[in-house]
């Protein structure tokens, strides 16, 4: 590897740790008033559009199984969320919102639409939608590079 590309790799990790940094304070000022927090949010945000198991809800997010089932069995304590059955394995139950929940996600949009407005004037629309893209690209090779096939055949 040359210094060049250590150095492009550190440049993008540190700036991805940075924006993860500003993202969840933002998010935690968003999703405040609502009476969550920015896991919370993120949590019944996996589940809006389709009840999820806890390891889906993970894998969707790349965090620990652990770190979402603690944050699923608050919201369900608090009547935010509930477990279903889930049709496809016995155990792992699937985590849906509540009408609770999706209200207080529902508090959250005035807010959101007004950052996503705010980021758009700054970045254009174009550049907005360039930035999504490679932040998504830069994920998915994260993940080509960093799955145990690409291990075996990087030896």
């Amino acid at each position: 590897m040359s210094r060049e590309r250590q150095d492009l790799l550190s440049r993008s990790a540190l700036g991805v740790f940075r924006l993860n940094g500003q993202f969840l304070s933002v998010a935690e000022e968003l999703a405040r008033p609502a009476g969550l927090t920015a896991a919370w949010w993120q949590v019944l945000g996996a589940v809006l559009t389709e009840p999820l198991p806890v390891s889906g809800i993970a894998r969707a997010m790349g965090i620990t199984r652990q770190s979402v089932q603690r944050i699923a069995d608050l919201l369900v304590e608090r009547g935010l969320a509930e477990y279903a059955p889930n049709p496809a394995h016995r155990r792992a139950k699937l985590l849906t919102p509540t009408e609770d929940g999706r209200a207080a996600i529902a508090k959250i949009h005035p807010g959101h639409a007004a950052l996503a407005d705010r980021l758009a004037d700054v970045l254009t629309d174009e550049g907005f939608a360039e930035t999504v893209r490679v932040l998504e690209r830069l994920s998915q090779a994260l993940d080509q590079v960093s799955s145990p096939a690409s291990a075996v055949t990087d030896l």
